[in-house]
């Protein structure tokens, strides 16, 4: 067994997509390999098939490997609740509910879980992709850390460090990042990829032979800028995206503080006759067809947070013009009466007045439900397939007329005039039927279908392959086969 560490220097420098890459090119050789990310801290997360939950990129590098995703590929999942704390996920379970200088201290607790995650994966397949967070450089993180160069030390693997020259600066990163390093962490830094490159090579050659002399360290490759790349993202997004010339269907989203699993935007984002658009804090609520209130990992505090923006008010004025809303899983909870969270379950225990669009309430109760659910929409019977992650249990009238039937059960709710709609789905517009069913639901009545299992395939392949013409491939099954022992 080997393990090859990839890490960045700093946040989103295009780590998850160069391990997604690196997976699909060895797993498309036959080479058995795994994902594995020690700690992630996202809101997007996946239900696994052994019942737990990982972050969604990790999923998606599972994929990359002909996989279905495991819990122990990402053995620690932080997801953020408020500025200070964060839900503590340890192998695919809720954990608890940590303050930052609480998790901290726990990290050496943590530890366990990662190196047991990384044996039980050991045993299963001949190589593993590892992935970092954030940056090795972090200083006031360094103790204790098992997210990078801790995890990399304790499992003696080599690391290859990823710079964004998109953003500017990159030799400074890459640089500046290793210089912070410790003697035995620079000498497992085995050299160095350059991501996001847009230009001529020429003038950055240079460069690349000032890092090298510099470091005594390679330049692997240099990896261009894919225009359009849309892949299930670790947790950021954009609020704006440009409108198309064929559009016939305005969506608006609000991007609320605590935004989870807004991957399941992305089919809408690809579709030639949907225009998207997330709106921010302050930003002006433009007049749209459809507004998707979406998941949240904090409930009743984003639902504040809609109300102080006057999202309320704006979506009251929509429905009188006719326009459509639909909510997906704490946006869901979000168009009931009233959402009761006595145990603090997602903070501190209170009971906050709903939006009043749905005649249901929801009560937040400890043990979270996980599961990947399939079945058909009630409205044209078409096959659709996604996942639950959620705390709140829903009750009400609003429930007798459901959206789908998941597993042989109803789920969801559609009022009687057909402008309200929510479910607990995560993914209902992955399936290439059922986004064509729920937008022509919404407005959409010649929708195109598009199949975005597909696109995320092709992704992958194009991810692969510009990697193999950018990269010596060898050069990495190399590094896997060496002995790295500082």
């Amino acid at each position: 067994m080997a393990t090859l560490m990839i890490q960045g220097t700093t946040s989103d420098a295009g780590k998850s997509t160069v391990v997604a890459a690196l997976c699909r090119a060895l797993a498309r050789r036959g080479i058995s390999v795994a994902p594995f990310k020690p700690q992630n801290m996202a809101l997007n997360s996946a239900v696994t098939e052994d019942g737990g939950e990982i972050g969604r990129s990790t999923a998606l590098q599972a994929q990359a490997c002909y996989l279905a995703p495991h819990s122990d590929m990402n053995p620690v999942l932080l997801k953020p609740e408020t500025d200070r704390g964060a839900q503590v996920i340890l192998r695919g379970k809720v954990h608890g509910h940590m303050g930052a200088l609480d998790y901290h201290a726990y990290k050496r607790t943590a530890k366990e879980s990662v190196m047991a995650a990384w044996q039980a994966l050991e045993s299963r397949y001949d190589v593993i992709i590892a992935e970092g967070a954030g940056s090795p450089a972090e200083i006031n993180l360094r103790k204790g850390d098992i997210a990078n160069m801790g995890f990399a030390e304790a499992a003696d693997c080599p690391v290859l460090l990823v710079g964004d020259i998109d953003r500017g600066g990159v030799f400074a990163q890459l640089v500046g990042t290793l210089a912070l390093l410790s003697e035995s962490e620079q000498a497992r830094t085995k050299g160095f990829i350059i991501n996001r490159f847009r230009g001529d090579m020429a003038l950055l050659n240079p460069g690349l032979e000032w890092l090298e002399e510099r470091t005594g360290k390679p330049v692997l490759g240099t990896l261009p800028y894919l225009q359009g790349l849309v892949l299930d993202a670790e947790d950021s997004i954009g609020l704006t995206h440009a409108e198309k010339a064929s559009q016939t269907l305005n969506v608006i989203v609000p991007a609320l503080p605590r935004i989870s699993n807004h991957t399941d935007f992305d089919p809408l984002r690809l579709h030639p006759q949907v225009s998207l658009t997330f709106v921010g804090p302050d930003q002006p609520i433009p007049a749209a067809d459809v507004i998707i209130l979406p998941g949240s990992k904090s409930t009743a505090s984003d639902l504040a947070w809609l109300k102080r923006q006057g999202w309320d008010n704006a979506i009251q004025r929509h429905l009188r013009y006719g326009g459509k809303v639909l909510g997906i899983c704490g946006g869901f909870q979000m168009l009931g009466e009233w959402v009761d969270d006595p145990e603090g379950v997602e903070g501190k225990p209170e009971k906050v007045t709903g939006l009043g669009l749905l005649p249901l309430t929801t009560r937040m109760v400890p043990g979270k439900q996980l599961r990947n659910v399939r079945g058909v929409t009630i409205a044209e019977g078409a096959p659709v397939t996604g996942y639950e992650i959620h705390n709140g249990v829903s009750e009400g009238q609003a429930l007798s007329s459901p959206l789908f039937d998941l597993d042989e059960r109803p789920e969801g709710a559609i009022s009687e005039d057909g402008q309200i709609m929510g479910t607990y789905l995560h993914g209902l517009f992955d399936h290439p039927e059922a986004c064509q069913t729920l937008l022509k639901q919404l407005g959409l009545a010649n929708g195109e279908q598009i199949n975005y299992q597909a696109h995320r395939e092709s992704e992958l392949e194009r991810l692969a392959d510009m990697l193999e013409a950018h990269i010596g491939i060898e050069t990495v099954i190399a590094l896997l086969d060496a002995d790295v022992s500082p």
